[in-house]
């Protein structure tokens, strides 16, 4: 119990950047806290803070320490407060992963809709592009387009995804809108960027049809960020390719244009991802399924018609099936 205190000390004065502060908390003096410390850097044979006379930061083996703490302080009160609530007490903070367009646009109003009906849970949002390792990382629930395979993760589908070739009218009236992939010889183009390199490999299917076409790179606009990427479109600085949930409600309200709706370029449908062996709390628990029940509706409600690729007459052609990332 001492160590569990002591590792509870420690968290508390990382994330106050005091440990005067954490000692109040934990109704410890100033003397008391600083001896609570030292004792437990003594025992891990290893320094948690640099101390100056203004604040503590962190050491890099603190980092790593803090990590594992936090995971094993939530899973005792998780587990303390599933046998108090009969595992139904929804509240507590859950720390969630999310693409930064997504995360921006659709799931902030998500979430509040979510704190509505369990105003005892908070969010801790981390917003990025790239795969979150949750091995790791301090992550409860991440989203993302695809189920990248990770034996230690599991996956649950939460709707359709493709990802279309987009443009501003500006754009398009300056460049010309193409009608083929051949077409996209000249043009100007955003391009997405991950720790893996650039997202600009293009590969078609319409039908039988096939047809492959690379972005270049070096003239083109870049980032790894995916908010910036569709800001950058829609000021006209080329075709990007994005995600239809980033940017349906830009196509129903005329700033952004999709290209070749009648080609598929990527299908990755949006999954949940989480840790498959451990606990899943309450408050998760109830969070994905009501992100399985949002993203049912909002299927409908947001992308309608643009959920799937247009037949070449024009009409909406569902796909049978989505591919992984």
């Amino acid at each position: 119990m001492d160590r569990l205190g002591d590792m509870r000390l420690f968290v508390e004065a990382a994330a106050a950047g005091s440990l005067t502060a954490a000692g109040r908390k934990l109704g410890l003096s100033p003397a008391a806290a600083s001896a609570r410390l030292l004792k437990l850097e003594k025992s891990l044979h290893a320094r948690l803070f640099e101390r100056t006379t203004r604040q503590l930061r962190v050491t890099d083996e603190g980092r790593l320490y803090l990590q594992h703490c936090r995971i094993a302080l939530q899973a005792i009160d998780d587990a303390e407060a599933a046998l108090q609530a009969g595992q139904n007490l929804v509240r507590g903070k859950v720390r969630i992963s999310a693409t930064s367009d997504f995360g921006r646009y659709l799931l902030r109003g998500w979430l509040d809709e979510f704190n509505a009906r369990y105003p005892d849970v908070r969010f801790a949002l981390t917003l990025s592009d790239s795969v979150s390792n949750l091995l790791q990382e301090e992550i409860d629930l991440a989203i993302r387009f695809g189920a990248p395979p990770d034996s230690g993760l599991a996956a649950r589908q939460l709707a359709p995804n493709r990802r279309v070739l987009c443009a501003s009218p500006d754009y398009l009236a300056r460049r010309g809108t193409p009608a083929t992939p051949a077409d996209l010889e000249g043009h100007q183009f955003v391009i997405g960027v991950t720790s893996t390199g650039p997202l600009n490999e293009l590969n078609f299917v319409r039908g039988d049809e096939r047809a492959t076409f690379t972005m270049p790179v070096e003239p083109s606009w870049e980032s790894n960020d995916g908010a910036l990427t569709r800001a950058w479109a829609l000021a006209g600085h080329g075709i990007a390719h994005k995600s239809i949930w980033d940017i349906a409600a830009d196509v129903r309200a005329g700033t952004l244009k999709m290209l070749l709706p009648d080609w598929c370029t990527h299908e990755a449908a949006v999954h949940a991802l989480f840790h498959a062996n451990r606990y899943m709390a309450p408050r998760v628990r109830v969070l994905l399924d009501f992100l399985v029940e949002r993203f049912a509706s909002a299927t409908g409600e947001l992308l309608g018609e643009l959920a799937y690729p247009s037949a070449p007459d024009g009409r909406p052609k569902r796909k049978e099936s989505s591919r992984a990332l």
